[in-house]
This record gives C-alpha cells, sequence and structure tokens, in this order.
C-alpha cells in the first residue's frame, strides 16, 4: 500500500510541477509526437540501458538533445533521470502517459540501483572475513631465539 501512495505522489508532484513550469515560466514544452521520431526498440533500450542509448543515439544518430555540462553530470550520476527530463522537456503534450512511465522508471530504477550497492557493500566484509571450514583456526607465534 505504500508503494501506492508513492506512486500516487510521484504522478501528482511530476503532473503538477509540469503544469507550473509551461504556465508561469518560458519553458517550451514540444509537441512532437514519441513514436513519429523513435520507436519501441529505442524505447525499450532507453530503458534498460539508459547510458549506452543516450551516448550512441546522441553521438551517432543525433536523435536527442546533446552535451552541456548538466547533461553530462546527469549522464554519468544519474542517467535514467537525465532520459526522464529529456523526455518531460519534449513529449510532455503528445505522450504524457510515457513522460510519466519514464519518471516512475527513472525514480524507482535509481533508488534500487543505489539500494542493491549499499546492500553488497554493507555485506561484502561479512563474505571476505568469514571462514568457510566452519570452526577458528587458533595460531601461536614464538620468536625465534638467535643463538
Amino acid at each position: 500500500m505504500k508503494t501506492l501512495f508513492k506512486i500516487l505522489f510521484i504522478f501528482l508532484a511530476i503532473t503538477g510541477a509540469s503544469t507550473l513550469l509551461y504556465n508561469y515560466t518560458d519553458i517550451d514544452f514540444g509537441k512532437i509526437d514519441f513514436f513519429s521520431k523513435h520507436g519501441w526498440i529505442f524505447l525499450c533500450f532507453v530503458a534498460i540501458f539508459p547510458r549506452l542509448t543516450l551516448l550512441v543515439s546522441g553521438l551517432l544518430f543525433n536523435s536527442i538533445e546533446f552535451g552541456g555540462l548538466v547533461w553530462w553530470l546527469s549522464f554519468f550520476f544519474a542517467p535514467r533521470i537525465l532520459v526522464a527530463t529529456l523526455a518531460t522537456i519534449s513529449y510532455w503534450h503528445t505522450n504524457q502517459v510515457l513522460v510519466i512511465l519514464a519518471w516512475l522508471i527513472a525514480l524507482g530504477g535509481e533508488g534500487s540501483e543505489k539500494f542493491v550497492i549499499t546492500k553488497r557493500m554493507r555485506s561484502a566484509p561479512q563474505r571476505f572475513n568469514s571462514y568457510e571450514g566452519g570452526s577458528t583456526i587458533d595460531a601461536e607465534y614464538k620468536v625465534k631465539d638467535e643463538n
């Protein structure tokens, strides 16, 4: 039930923020349909492999917005959020469901990535320090007499 409320909150926050930005600022949201420029294959790849897809489509095909300091910082640290931001700016008027799904994937993907990494880092010392034999090894060290 908590997850449902989180998704509803994210949906309302994205919708509200986009509406405020569109109505009260000079940000121009695109009016192009997503499927007139891209297909289902691009959609699947950008959801699964965001860095690779952004790099290849930006450098080779020039089919997405590319470059800038914030773009590169987002590319390295939060690529799914970059994809969701680009989707919001470009396709909010024509594909609102896809934009909301992009944000849900972005927030869920980034959160789960960070959770898995921190969980592995916490359990890493236990994996390397444990002895598989089941018993403790005792050892005595003696200083050798040089006489």
